[in-house]
């Protein structure tokens, strides 16, 4: 039944909406007789307190209690626990307080604190010993977890070798940083590591994009672990479903995906009033919708809507003859209401939509540089043929490729070589955690697990400048990095550049021919180009008239170039 009789009374605006979407979305569960995980959890719980009979039942029946992986339980599991444990003869808890990092989902690290409290006889037995990771690892991983307030306190060590150092890599920015793994992958493929042994784990889903098109330059095999692929994520599909409709107004596929999308008060009757009549009329969904809107077959909400819609489509496309096609894609998931719909929504998968509709403005602008198309219309046709092409079936990767995964995806795992990329001030720990000491330690407690990952080698990663949900930042190293000893760690820099006092970067010329682009320019060489203005040239590839050239612009980031097109001029 409804429970709604039983919520605290509201204190603000704010709380009321919460109320009213609660009960709302109670009685639409009642009608259908639907219960989430949830409700599931609630009512079993109700069933315990209010029964006798069967509360008794069970406390009866069930002598000894096992809970694993306590510290990811909720309030309403903790308190099922001690009802239907109240007489048992023993309760046992199996956790670890510094892998508790799922607190955004309602996990909470003090049931496993309480836990000590309501059964003060419990005995504790800490389960130091590992036999994963090399001495140096879990030495790393004790140092930054100790910064950590509040912990039951354990401290991990190992009969193995103490192992190699931490390399700890400073990279010029995010495509640097993804060259570099790439690197390091392939010397270690090359020494007959397995790909498969080999794992990338990152804070943001969105930090994949990069990375992906790194590992498919080198034509090495990957797969998402618990994801999806950049291209193939669903927000993703809408935002170039949009921008099909504009080179393509007969894509029907496009057309229904997006027709309501957000809502705007077109429904499934309304959607079925224009297959009708496209069917009728051998038209397209586009040509019908625009021929029910003129003749009234909509009219109302849904005509409204429908309206809305074919006016989006059309301002973006008069966009698109006169902006950067990065532009254009930004204002499309702003105007079309997809970025604010994901904003709006509360939680750690809607916060990780809104990066990934970002870093599709980023995709787009590093993109753009590849293709010197004076018609922007075929600028895009382009875009999405490669998105499709990044998209496609790669099933063959699934088993044989190096592993991507979010930090939160990797608890549990463990690889024989690590890479953790983006430990970075506002990324890892991520900038919402930044003013709340809890979420901070959440993250510090994330990042244990990451490095815990590793058995044999941890690369740790970061950029001094990230081009990251469609905005370029100066980024500075994590706390989390300075936690780690630094004899542990081989601290290596970007061989592009060297820091410098004065400045946040200084580029050094190398002009040996190991550094040298083949055809005209030196890596760290300053170049200028008519449209991107000045930048550094930090990366090249290729052979002969195929030769590409990665440019970091000074108001753009980077670029990768193709150097027969690219008509730059030294400096």
């Amino acid at each position: 039944g409804i429970r709604s009789t039983k919520l605290p009374p509201a204190s603000n605006i704010y709380e009321r909406g919460l109320r009213d979407i609660y009960v709302a979305y109670e009685q639409v569960c009642a009608t259908t007789g639907a219960v989430d995980f949830g409700e599931l959890l609630f009512r079993a719980y109700e069933l315990l307190a209010e029964n006798d009979s069967i509360r008794t039942h069970y406390q009866e029946r069930f002598a000894h209690f096992l809970v694993d992986e306590f510290q990811d339980t909720n309030a309403i599991q903790y308190n099922w626990l001690k009802i239907l444990a109240s007489h048992a003869q023993s309760v046992t808890v199996v956790g670890d307080d510094d892998q508790s990092i799922y607190g955004w989902r309602g996990a909470r690290i003090e049931n496993i604190y309480r836990f000590e409290q309501d059964y003060p006889a419990a005995a504790i037995v800490r389960l130091e010993q590992n036999y994963r990771s090399t001495s140096t690892i879990l030495t790393a991983a004790n140092a930054v977890i100790a910064c950590n307030d509040g912990r039951l306190g354990k401290s991990l060590w190992t009969k193995e070798a103490e192992g190699a150092p931490i390399t700890v890599y400073s990279a010029l920015n995010e495509e640097d940083e993804a060259l570099f793994v790439v690197r390091q992958i392939k010397k270690y493929n090359a020494e007959q590591s397995a790909l498969s042994d080999i794992a990338i784990l990152y804070r943001s889903n969105a930090q994949s994009r990069v990375l992906e098109e790194a590992l498919m330059r080198e034509g090495i095999d990957y797969c998402i672990y618990g994801g999806l692929r950049f291209f193939e994520r669903a927000e993703i599909k809408d935002a170039l479903a949009y921008l099909r409709l504009l080179v393509n107004r007969d894509d029907n596929t496009a057309f229904e995906r997006v027709i309501n999308t957000p809502a705007r008060g077109i429904g499934e009757q309304s959607l079925s009033k224009i297959r009708d009549l496209a069917t009728q009329d051998n038209l397209s969904y586009w040509a019908a919708a625009q021929k029910s809107i003129k003749e009234n077959i909509l009219t109302g909400k849904a005509g409204v809507g429908l309206r809305a819609f074919i006016d989006i489509i059309e301002s973006l496309t008069n966009m698109l003859e006169e902006q950067l096609l990065s532009i254009v894609v930004e204002q499309a998931i702003n105007i079309t209401g997809l970025l604010r719909f994901f904003k709006e929504k509360q939680g750690e998968g809607a916060r990780s939509r809104v990066e990934n509709l970002e870093e599709l403005v980023s995709a787009t602008n590093n993109f753009s540089v590849e293709w010197h198309l004076e018609d922007p219309k075929a600028m895009l046709v382009e875009f999405l043929s490669y998105a499709s092409l990044e998209a496609g079936d790669h099933t063959k990767q699934a088993t044989n490729g190096v592993q991507l995964m979010t930090l939160h995806s990797a608890k549990g795992l463990e690889f024989p070589i690590v890479f953790i990329c983006g430990v970075e001030e506002g990324l890892f720990p991520h900038h919402f955690s930044k003013d709340d000491p809890a979420a901070l330690e959440e993250e510090r407690r994330l990042c244990y697990v990451g490095i815990t990952r590793a058995m044999r080698k941890l690369f740790i990663t970061y950029a001094e400048k990230r081009r990251l949900f469609g905005r370029e930042e100066v980024r500075s190293k994590s706390r989390f990095v300075k936690e780690i000893p630094e004899h542990l760690v081989d601290k290596q820099v970007s061989k592009v550049y060297t820091r410098h006092a004065s400045s946040p970067f200084y580029y050094s010329e190398r002009g040996n021919a190991q550094n040298q682009v083949p055809g005209k320019f030196n890596l760290g060489q300053r170049v200028k180009h008519a449209r991107f203005g000045v930048g550094t040239v930090v990366d090249q590839e290729g052979e002969e008239d195929k030769v590409r050239i990665n440019v970091h612009f000074d108001s753009v980031g980077p670029k990768w170039l193709v150097l027969s097109f690219a008509k730059l001029e030294a400096i």
